[in-house]
Formats: C-alpha cells, sequence, structure tokens
C-alpha cells in the first residue's frame, strides 16, 4: 500500500462541500495511485496543514468517467481546464482541521516542505499524521440524548450525525462562511473581550437531530449557524418537552433585550 500527500487549493475549490455531497473526490492524477493507497491531502493557505486522509478506490479514470463536480470550482474556468488526463478517485477516510497537523508539525516529523505535487509519505510521518487526524473537537457542542440510531452517508465508515456536528472542519467552514457573530443576539466575542475572544464563537445544528435520516446530509451552509453559548444554551433547552427554534429564541431574547440593558 502506497502512502501519498498531495496539495489542494481552497480558492480553486471547495474540497470540503465536495466530500460533504459524495464522500469523494475525482482528483487529476499525477502519480502512479493504486487502488488502496492512501493519501493525505494538503491544504494551502490560510491553511498550510493536512485536513484530509483518503483512500484511492479508483485510477486512470477518463473524464467522462467522473462525477460533474461544476459547482465546487471557485472559477469556471478552471473547472474546464482540469477536464484532461487522467483520475483518481479519493474516498474519505478521515477529516480534521487540528494545529498538530499544520506545515510547522509536519517539518519536524519528515515532511522537507509544503507539497506542490504527489510526494510520498514515509511511515514517521504518516504515524504522526493518523495519530492526530482523529477528530474529536468538542467546543461548542451540548450532548444530546435523543440522537437517532442512524448514520451520516459520508465517509468510508458512515459518520454518526453527531460527530459529524462535532467535526472540526465543519465547524470551521459554517464560520468562513457566515462569520463569528451570534446569529441571534449578535455578539462579537473579539469585540467584546478583545484579542482573547477572537474566533470563539460556538456552532449550532438547526435541523433538530431527532429528525435526521440516515439519508439526511449535512449542508454546512444551510444546517449550521454561529451561536454565542448563551444563545446556544437557550436552543438546547426544553420547554415542555420541547426545544425552541431560532426564531423563538431570537424573539425571546428580542423582547427581553432592553429591560437586561436597563438593570445594567
Amino acid at each position: 500500500m502506497g502512502k501519498w500527500m498531495i496539495a489542494a487549493n481552497g480558492k480553486k475549490y471547495d474540497h470540503a462541500a465536495a466530500f460533504q455531497k459524495w464522500g469523494f473526490i475525482d482528483w487529476r492524477q499525477r502519480a502512479n495511485y493504486e487502488v488502496g493507497d492512501l493519501v493525505y491531502i494538503y491544504c494551502t493557505r490560510p491553511y498550510k496543514r493536512v485536513m484530509y486522509k483518503t483512500m484511492v478506490v479508483n485510477e486512470s479514470m477518463h473524464a467522462d468517467e467522473i462525477v460533474d463536480d461544476r459547482e465546487f470550482w471557485i472559477d469556471i474556468n478552471e473547472y474546464t481546464k482540469a477536464l484532461s488526463g487522467k483520475y483518481a478517485r479519493l474516498k474519505l477516510v478521515e477529516q480534521v482541521d487540528s494545529d498538530k497537523l499544520s506545515l510547522e508539525h509536519l517539518k519536524e516529523h519528515g515532511l522537507n516542505g509544503a507539497p506542490q505535487g504527489p510526494v510520498k509519505v514515509k511511515d514517521e510521518l504518516s504515524d504522526y499524521i493518523d495519530k492526530y487526524m482523529k477528530d474529536t473537537y468538542s467546543e461548542g457542542v451540548f450532548p444530546e440524548s435523543d440522537i437517532p440510531n442512524g448514520s451520516l452517508e459520508g465517509a468510508v465508515s458512515k459518520v454518526l450525525v453527531n460527530k459529524y456536528e462535532r467535526s472540526s472542519i465543519a465547524r470551521q467552514k459554517c464560520i468562513e462562511y457566515n462569520g463569528c457573530k451570534c446569529s441571534i443576539c449578535g455578539i462579537d466575542f473579539e469585540k467584546a473581550y478583545g484579542e482573547i475572544g477572537k474566533g470563539f464563537i460556538h456552532v449550532h445544528h438547526i435541523v433538530p437531530l431527532n429528525k435526521i435520516n440516515e439519508e439526511y446530509i449535512v449542508d454546512y451552509k444551510k444546517d449550521l449557524i454561529p451561536v454565542c453559548p448563551n444563545c446556544h444554551a437557550m436552543l438546547h433547552r426544553k420547554i415542555d418537552r420541547k426545544e425552541l427554534s431560532i426564531e423563538e429564541v431570537k424573539k425571546e431574547w428580542d423582547i427581553h433585550n432592553g429591560f437586561y440593558y436597563e438593570r445594567r
């Protein structure tokens, strides 16, 4: 089994959204991959870290054999340029956004520099990457007692819905898309607390978890929103055994907001 590392430019292609939809991406093949090889994907600026672990499940594919992924290309001209040569299908195994997998740490474990093309990965480096490839992000997620027994399609091993909500990449993409300001009360922790509040926010799943079935695929643009810890707690607090909607919590906050500030 071969182990490789390739570079991905998020300014050209939305890899997270493509993995989210299909659980794989069809990648221009510039190396002699074999089915079963592992391919680590290093994301270039602004991330500068490995964020995906994939497995080759098909190789030497032609353009008429790949999925139509033009919706994920930032520049449609780049999509047109890419329709040549051979392709490999890379199926998602793990995804994580961790500083431990940044270029600085990777160079300490055998990587010579940021990959420009496919590079072979030695055992020391792959062992290090695999150690931190497990996504353990949990900040800003409230435990659920009514999670369905179903699972979310989208990876080699199906990912439980609650695990996906805790995904560091889903969180990061949600914040990139929406910003760090609470969607309900509007607080921006960096403005309120300065440097220590920079980048701090919780992420909430809009669709109640008990309404999600096995066929449901999370869309970070539509299904996840940033909220502060207080509003997040209210969204998960049950009134008459029912959680309030975002609109209901926002209405209550608007009604009582003036009274709160009059007392301060």
